[in-house]
């Protein structure tokens, strides 16, 4: 699979883009905060529905717009696929893929897979649980379409279940209704578990390897699941907890305080790791997901570097660079200077200036 070309209007600090991609590695290349990162972003808007900044539409569509739009066009499997997205500062999205509105975002998720990789997901070791939890739901999301309606449900029913220990402080007769919400967030969370779970095993059969050679074989790294509850325990601990969560007024218990673990030569790097060995863990887990997405769909992911390289060390350069030969990729850094002295292949050169474009020879890079 792979993008043909990308279309935007009134898109951050894009009035009008029309660009076409290589098959291969794509460079975008400028100063700072002239857009490079924006064309990512749609991208992986029309892949997830979701910005990977956490950004409301409102605050993506162009300030003096009302509305902003991105159209995708795709090759896969040898059909042309066009995704329409539609965003608007005071409504909910609206998106088509060829000419057809879809109404639930299961629609979309999985159609066009993409591997973001950002200076951010090299601090993804030692951040906070939240952090790694969002990754393995956004892969999870991409990949497997009964896991996005699992999580969805679950969280909606959190959100309903937190706000009624909130409203039974002013009336504590409510409490006769808790376990009603307690019955469904049992139900979708156990799913969640066992996923996260059989995800956790899966990649568990790539990242050693990958880790392995990262490492010039110096380390052996696992991957390791946390669940804050087992789903054999699930429904009774939710129930021991009831007092407390009204106490509280929040959900104390369940899979949306889970964590992942990194266990490198058997020490815990989140905690004990040096900062290149949480890098180097990182970089294996974003390697790992392509392989995984390879596995799962026997389809190339599209690979989006957000100026990774330049956080990286020429061995990790090297080895990140190397390891991307068969899949399309969008790049965007600073300066060429790193595929240059590598001599790593270009296919197309992109320069970005406040929100134009000049398509570069390779001549010219």
């Amino acid at each position: 699979m792979v993008i043909k070309s990308l279309e935007l209007s009134n898109f951050r600090n894009y009035a009008f883009l029309d660009m076409n991609f290589d098959k291969g590695t794509n460079i975008l290349y400028g100063d700072n905060a002239q857009g490079k990162t924006n064309i990512l972003e749609a991208i992986y808007l029309c892949a997830t529905t979701k910005s990977h900044r956490g950004t409301k539409d409102r605050d993506i569509v162009n300030f003096d717009e009302e509305e902003a739009h991105i159209r995708t066009y795709l090759e896969k499997d040898g059909d042309e696929i066009k995704i329409d997205m539609h965003l608007r500062k005071n409504k909910t999205k609206g998106i088509a893929i060829d000419g057809t509105k879809i109404k639930r975002a299961s629609e979309l998720l999985g159609l066009m897979n993409v591997v973001f990789f950002s200076p951010e997901d090299l601090s993804i070791i030692k951040n906070g649980p939240s952090e790694r939890r969002r990754f393995v739901d956004m892969e999870l999301c991409q990949l497997d379409p009964m896991y996005l309606h699992h999580l969805n449900n679950y969280n909606k029913i959190i959100n309903q279940r937190n706000k009624l220990l909130k409203d039974m402080y002013m009336n504590p007769s409510l409490k006769g209704t808790l376990d009603v919400w307690d019955i469904q967030l049992v139900e979708f969370g156990k799913k969640i578990i066992e996923r996260r779970t059989a995800f956790v095993d899966q990649m568990n059969t790539i990242i050693g390897g990958i880790h392995d050679s990262l490492s010039g074989g110096k380390e052996k790294l696992l991957l390791s699941y946390e669940p804050d509850i087992s789903p054999e325990d699930f429904e009774g601990r939710l129930r021991g907890s009831q007092e407390r969560d009204i106490r509280l007024k929040q959900t104390t218990v369940g899979p949306h305080r889970d964590d992942f673990a990194f266990i490198a030569n058997e020490i815990d790097i989140r905690k004990f790791g040096s900062q290149g060995q949480q890098r180097t863990a990182a970089l294996s887990l974003k390697l790992s997901e392509i392989e995984l997405v390879k596995t799962m769909t026997k389809d190339t992911p599209i690979l989006l570097l957000d100026d990774v390289l330049s956080e990286l060390d020429s061995n990790r350069q090297n080895y990140l660079l190397n390891s991307i030969g068969d899949i399309q990729t969008i790049i965007t850094c600073t300066g060429l200077d790193e595929f240059i002295n590598n001599r790593f292949e270009i296919n197309r050169v992109f320069k970005i200036t406040n929100g134009s474009i000049d398509i570069m020879s390779i001549v010219d890079k």
